[in-house]
């Protein structure tokens, strides 16, 4: 076994570090053996990675059970839910370079021989995914599970609910008293965000690829087997060594087209198109946007889960989970079945393992020749207005196409101002700018603006374009991701209040009716805005961050 271990722990000359280890209560068995990081992103800012130190260790556990040494770590997160709508969601997009950039140090400051990473929350999971595809040591990625969805009103409520109830309580629609009963039942436990928001996207796609276990992605957090997967994924590393079967291995862009299928058939969100980017940048993988668009074309969407559909993760997980999504791709040859998993096996083979039960009465996954959609949910735009790209998911979405006047806002507080003013009218296209990866910086996500839409009704009734971010709980015509962004003179910046917008799905456009000549004159007019910060990690990571349409990656300036 390659073990980067031994560089640190063998030899006269190592005694020093030896001793450090045994000052941790080490005995020279335990250093013979394989050395493995167990990283968790566990802390108390939100429900998503509360628990992950109890899943910690049970992957500890199974780690030596399996006959590895673990060393446990822990990284950050960032809760989007709590930093959403003010100046925190700034540093969301930027966490994910910060738990990569992390783990990266970690291991190889003390060259750990392996990695089970387990995270919670939207920028954890793609943040610890990227961290093994970059250091390329045998890795096992486990997610740490959804939350139960609450119930109010006899329905099933999410945290989608309560941002959308705010919409409701601005336009008079239901009371304060109503909001507080909402908000005090819609997250009942810990894990992430319960529909198929950014956090079970992102899980999904681990599973797609095959970095994590199959079946992985959707048990709830506090459940027993939720802790089974942990401690299985402990006992595999060491099997994953001995195979020498690394995260580029697994990770090849036969992969990746079967996450980007995953993605479009559960109407995933909006992130995942950054996520997927940015994670095969680091693992050297050339995926394009016209890659999403080439898939999305022939996948159709066949999972009914919110935000878009009826129904949450723990209603998929009851029926299968994301396997039973595979196995419909994979008969109709949507999917790489010949794809190396950290089972050590294929895409086919682990499939073809699970015996699948309640897969006829149930209604959460629609048959291949019956679906939701005939096509993937999500469509990239291009046009006048995007050139480079936009992202719009089109799940839960009736119309085809909106034309309408720009309503022109320089930032998110300015525009959910508007909307809790009742500004915004039926026919708007709220355009929010100078919130892109360099302008905001951090490319914020818009669920109070966009939720607030659907709470006062708006709906399908107006539209969004946005050189920001959406969450995955964001649902009608909201176009986001649109790049170039305005902070570098991208066509978002010279729009005006009043322009004509036109959004059209079968043409995949964004577009602006304007003149080339009156195009150009507002270019040559355009100023750029100061940055917003002079120092620190966002004004390091505005210097150094690309456009959306390459995955928000940071490339430092000497490989550019």
């Amino acid at each position: 076994m390659d073990l980067p271990s031994r560089t640190v722990l063998q030899g006269p000359s190592r005694a020093p570090q030896r001793a450090m280890y045994k000052a941790m209560g080490l005995v020279e068995e335990d250093l013979a053996r394989p050395m493995i990081a167990v990283c968790s992103s566990c802390n108390e800012a939100t429900p998503c990675n509360i628990h992950l130190g109890r899943l910690a260790h049970a992957a500890k556990e199974g780690a030596k059970d399996g006959g590895c040494t673990p060393r446990e770590f822990t990284t950050i997160a960032v809760s989007d839910g709590i930093a959403m709508g003010h100046e925190g969601m700034r540093a969301s997009l930027v966490s994910r370079e910060i738990i990569a950039d992390s783990i990266e140090v970690m291991m190889r400051a003390h060259q750990y021989d392996g990695l089970v990473g387990i995270s919670g929350c939207d920028k954890s999971l793609p943040g610890t995914m990227m961290a093994m595809a970059r250091l390329n040591r045998p890795s096992i990625f486990v997610y740490g599970g959804t939350i139960l969805p609450g119930s109010w009103n006899g329905k099933q409520v999410t945290i989608q609910d309560v941002y959308e109830a705010v919409g409701m309580y601005d336009s008079g629609k239901i009371t304060e008293q109503e909001l507080l009963s909402l908000e005090n039942v819609a997250c009942p436990s810990a894990g992430s965000c319960a529909g198929m928001y950014t956090a079970n996207t992102m899980a999904s796609v681990a599973e797609a690829i095959g970095i994590s276990f199959p079946g992985s992605s959707s048990p709830p957090a506090e459940s027993d087997q939720r802790t089974k997967l942990c401690y299985d994924a402990g006992r595999q590393i060491h099997s994953l060594i001995e195979s020498n079967i690394r995260p580029k291995d697994i990770m090849t862009f036969d992969a990746f087209e079967n996450a980007i299928a995953i993605v479009n058939a559960i109407g995933g969100s909006t992130n995942s198109v950054l996520h997927l980017l940015a994670l095969s940048w680091e693992a050297g993988i050339k995926l394009r946007l016209e890659d999403f668009e080439r898939i999305r074309r022939k996948v159709p969407h066949i999972a009914d889960l919110r935000p878009g559909g009826m129904y949450v993760m723990r209603d998929l997980d009851d029926i299968g989970g994301i396997p039973i999504v595979m196995n419909s791709l994979l008969k109709a040859g949507l999917i790489n079945g010949d794809a190396i998993t950290v089972t050590g096996k294929t895409i086919r083979e682990n499939i073809n393992s699970i015996q699948f039960i309640n897969t006829q009465s149930q209604r959460v996954v629609k048959p291949i020749e019956n679906p939701i959609h005939k096509e993937g949910t999500l469509k990239i735009l291009k046009g006048t207005l995007a050139p480079e790209g936009a992202v719009l998911k089109i799940a839960g979405i009736n119309r085809t196409k909106f034309v309408g006047k720009a309503k022109v806002f320089d930032s998110e507080e300015a525009a959910f101002d508007a909307l809790a003013k009742q500004k915004i009218i039926e026919g708007d296209v709220i355009v929010i700018r100078y919130e892109g990866p360099k302008g905001g910086p951090g490319m914020r996500e818009m669920l109070a603006v966009t939720a607030a839409v659907v709470g006062q009704s708006l709906g399908e009734k107006v539209a969004m374009i946005t050189d920001g971010r959406f969450s995955g709980a964001t649902r009608g015509f909201m176009v986001g991701h649109v790049s170039p962004e305005a902070f570098v003179g991208g066509p978002i910046a010279f729009i005006k209040n009043g322009d004509i917008i036109e959004i059209d799905i079968p043409k995949g456009k964004l577009s602006i009716q304007l003149t080339s000549t009156e195009f150009k004159k507002r270019r040559r007019s355009w100023k750029p805005i100061r940055p917003r910060y002079r120092s620190g990690a966002l004004a390091k990571y505005s210097t150094l961050v690309q456009s959306a349409s390459n995955g928000a990656i940071t490339v430092p300036l000497a490989v550019r």
